[in-house]
């Protein structure tokens, strides 16, 4: 099992409030399955659970997350990854914000140092 922290860096596409973009974040993970909490683009606490799928420098992420109340208790989630080494991953999720019923498809990309 590892244990890994990280502090990732967002930037919001297609949104009109505005968000959290630094996010402290711990993961366990051990034979492709994953949990971890972090601070959320809301500013509230997020905890996931899912499954990452890799090969070579690309990652998938499959799973479930909390902390986002707007969207309802808990929503999926999908990330896509891209390692440029051990310690520095680009990444991008669709994500979605509701405002007066309305939902809003947008991406939120960025890059996260790691930690082990």
């Amino acid at each position: 099992m590892n244990i890994l922290l990280g502090l990732a860096v967002s930037q919001h596409l297609n949104f009109q409030q505005d968000y959290n973009e630094i996010h402290p974040h711990i993961r366990l993970e051990h034979d492709g399955y994953i949990a971890g909490a972090y601070y959320n683009s809301e500013r509230e606490t997020s905890l996931y659970a899912g499954y990452r799928f890799e090969h070579n420098s690309l990652g998938l992420e499959l799973g479930a997350v909390g902390g986002y109340n707007n969207l309802g208790p808990v929503i999926p989630y999908v990330r896509f990854t891209y390692d440029i080494n051990d310690n520095v991953v680009l990444f991008t999720s669709p994500a979605g914000e509701r405002i007066n019923n309305s939902l809003t498809v947008g991406i939120v990309t960025g890059v996260e140092l790691l930690a082990f």
